[in-house]
């Protein structure tokens, strides 16, 4: 099986049952689980100060593993930015090393691609994932898929309010060849003219939060829509946003009331229940792979060849 390299780049670990739990399942699985010397530092609420956290960064990079997958995600990787070992994680991936990871992870994984095009997955973490009380089969199965290297697509049942919306065409692709990108909104919105936000243009993004009022997601797509970047896209793929209250004063303002209005702004495919976010069901997703979109009645594909 594979050799599967844990380290902490943004936030301590706190919960440590489930960090044990995560890592002895995947060593049930019979992966060679390797645990980084500051996987459980903590400082304030980082997985150690800065340098710390870089220096697991660089010993992942030169791990030689076949996967390298952060512990959780939290806060603190954009701030590292600036410092990233990138010709060391671009040499990595280039020598077979998959970095896995979500939520903060998708600042390093938007900030790799736009200095070295290299690719990463987006997927899920030892705490929160593999640690969970409950293990979700699906979730498994496609991490399995990529240890084994046979990861090369994720399909999902739309809502029927996406059929509605959607004009039919009668090769079912929205796109044939795409840029697959995304992760998490706060976090990618927070990138928006910096360095490190990719300059994608017919891509296909894909995105997830956590906590976040249906008025703030609306916000931050706004930005985008603003900027011009969500035009440029091929299509956007939503996942799941959780964790969330609603109030009286919101009178019926929700989620799909976001949506609604995104696809009023856009000529661009909006699809939405991807199974991926802060979500126990999470596929997994190459960030930077080319990849195909087709929708055949309710079913959506996503097929990616790097």
């Amino acid at each position: 099986m594979a050799h599967i390299y844990v380290f902490s780049p943004s936030s301590a670990v706190r919960d440590k049952a489930a960090f044990r739990r995560g890592v002895a399942r995947l060593k049930a699985l019979g992966h060679e689980v390797e645990i980084d010397p500051a996987a459980l530092s903590a400082q304030q609420r980082f997985a150690g100060d800065d340098a710390t956290r870089l220096s697991a960064i660089s010993r992942a990079s030169a791990s030689g593993a076949d996967i390298a997958i952060i512990s959780r995600g939290g806060y603190g990787l954009t701030r590292l930015l600036p410092q990233l070992p990138y010709k060391a994680m671009a040499k990595a991936v280039a020598q077979g090393t998959q970095f896995v990871g979500f939520s903060d992870f998708s600042a390093l994984q938007a900030a790799l691609y736009t200095r070295h095009s290299s690719p990463t997955w987006s997927g899920p973490d030892v705490v929160a994932d593999w640690g969970r009380e409950e293990l979700d089969d699906i979730m498994q199965d496609t991490f399995q898929d990529l240890a084994l290297g046979q990861n090369e697509g994720a399909g999902w049942r739309l809502p029927l309010r996406d059929t509605r919306a959607l004009t039919h065409r009668p090769d079912g692709f929205w796109a044939k060849k795409a840029t697959l990108w995304g992760g998490n909104l706060s976090v990618l919105t927070s990138l928006i003219g910096t360095p490190y936000f990719p300059d994608i243009s017919g891509g296909i993004l894909f995105l997830e939060d956590l906590a976040e009022h249906p008025y703030r997601i609306e916000r931050m797509l706004t930005q985008w829509l603003h900027a011009g970047i969500l035009a440029r896209q091929k299509a956007i793929v939503l996942g799941a946003f959780t964790h969330y209250t609603l109030s009286s004063h919101d009178a019926g303002f929700q989620i799909n009331t976001v949506v609604d209005r995104l696809r009023q702004q856009l000529k661009v495919p909006v699809l939405t229940g991807l199974p991926y976010g802060h979500v126990a069901t999470k596929v997994c997703l190459p960030f930077g792979a080319q990849a195909q979109l087709m929708v055949q009645g309710r079913d959506a594909l996503l097929l990616w060849t790097d």
